[in-house]
């Protein structure tokens, strides 16, 4: 296949890229940082460029055959910020995706995002509202406007992350009533990805992914 990334250079999408090489696809990696990723390897491409850029965005999805997109929040401080990222990265691609006759979406959100957000305990919601809140209030609008999209779009939404090597041993939580926070590595969710990639699975479906 061939597999464009979207926020490859670090975290889930780093993992995501890695794997996908490793299990021989051709893997377009766009990111401020792709052309210092250090990765050599047939059927890799990086594409230094901003996410909400329609022409690098158009330049990074030419020809895919899936698009994964994973833009993480920030591991400090920043993460306190009100952000648009996800919102204003998700409206510049999804008409990128349509002139492109790319339909394939899978989008990286997490557990809490949209209406898994019920899900939380009373004492999960308190610090994830606190720490998290803002960013995640931009990834429910993000999920909304994949929902309404005509793309054939998977959204997963990992629990809380690690970098654990990969296990391909987790739960994959796709009815509502089964939906629960946990702990998954990085690396599991990109096998979760890569995997939904080549198969098609989880179309028109937001799994919680779990160990």
């Amino acid at each position: 296949m061939q597999i464009t990334v979207i926020g490859a250079s670090r975290g889930i999408g780093r993992k995501v890229v890695d794997y996908a090489l490793s299990r021989g696809h051709a893997v377009r990696a766009l990111a401020r940082s792709a052309d210092q990723m250090g990765i050599v390897a047939e059927g890799f491409e990086p594409i230094a460029g901003d996410a909400t850029d329609p022409a690098a965005l158009a330049r990074a999805v030419a020809g895919a055959d899936a698009v994964i997109l994973t833009l993480g929040v920030p591991r400090d401080l920043r993460v306190l910020r009100r952000t648009t990222l996800f919102s204003d990265v998700t409206a510049t691609l999804i008409p990128v995706m349509e002139a492109a006759g790319v339909r394939r979406l899978l989008a990286v959100t997490g557990f809490g995002a949209g209406d898994s957000e019920a899900k939380l305990s009373s004492v999960e919601r308190i610090p994830f509202r606190l720490f998290l809140g803002r960013a995640y209030a931009d990834k429910s609008l993000q999920e909304e406007m994949i929902r309404a999209s005509g793309l054939d779009w998977t959204i997963a939404r990992p629990g809380i992350l690690n970098d654990n090597a990969m296990s391909a041993k987790y739960k994959v939580l796709v009815e509502p009533e089964t939906w629960r926070q946990g702990i998954i590595s990085r690396a599991d969710v990109a096998h979760f990805l890569v995997h939904a990639a080549e198969d098609g699975s989880h179309i028109g479906k937001t799994p919680a992914i779990q160990r």
